[in-house]
């Protein structure tokens, strides 16, 4: 996504569409904003879903980084916390959110306007809530996303709970599915 403009970085994630994880769902929509809801249930217990989670660097798709490596992505997961990416080609950085919530085993909640969402006036929540269940742990990743933008947010829903749903199915593939 480096250098692009939003509505280039738009097409491309229209034209390639995630694979969902076991449920998805653009939970509304309107002109203010969506709710993208993603569920999955991985065999790890919430503890090593937890350590997982918090290395993005683990899970997140190069193709949602603005250096094309996820490697390069770091979330310090305590209050007022980074979820940032270096970007070695220039030595810059970008700061995907911030942790505004973040409970080990059990939630963590981040605030941030992710990828061309960025660019516009738009205010973002991820919260990413772990349940314990019997052989491992249901993953529920819900953002939500309000504001302004310049472009139609109804028709952004899917492609952006794609991204989202994206995410949790890389997050459970590391971890493994009942």
């Amino acid at each position: 996504m480096k250098r692009i403009g939003v509505l280039a970085a738009f097409a491309f994630l229209i034209a390639a569409p995630a694979s969902a994880p076991a449920s998805a769902e653009v939970a509304a929509s309107s002109a203010a904003g969506m709710t993208s809801r993603n569920v999955a249930e991985v065999k790890a217990s919430p503890a090593e879903t937890w350590a997982a989670l918090v290395q993005p660097a683990r899970y997140w798709s190069p193709d949602h980084s603005w250096s094309g490596s996820s490697a390069n992505m770091t979330l310090d997961p305590r209050a007022g916390g980074c979820f940032c990416e270096a970007l070695p080609a220039s030595g810059g950085s970008v700061r995907h959110a911030e942790v505004i919530y973040a409970d080990p085993g059990d939630q963590l909640r981040l605030s941030g306007a992710f990828g061309p969402l960025q660019s516009e006036a738009l205010t973002g929540t991820l919260t990413v809530k772990l349940t314990a269940i019997e052989g491992g742990t249901r993953i529920e990743w819900t953002y939500v996303v309000g504001g302004y933008a310049g472009f139609d947010l109804v028709q952004l829903a899917p492609v952006v709970d794609g991204v989202m749903g994206e995410q949790l199915q890389r997050l459970s593939a590391v971890l493994g599915t009942p």
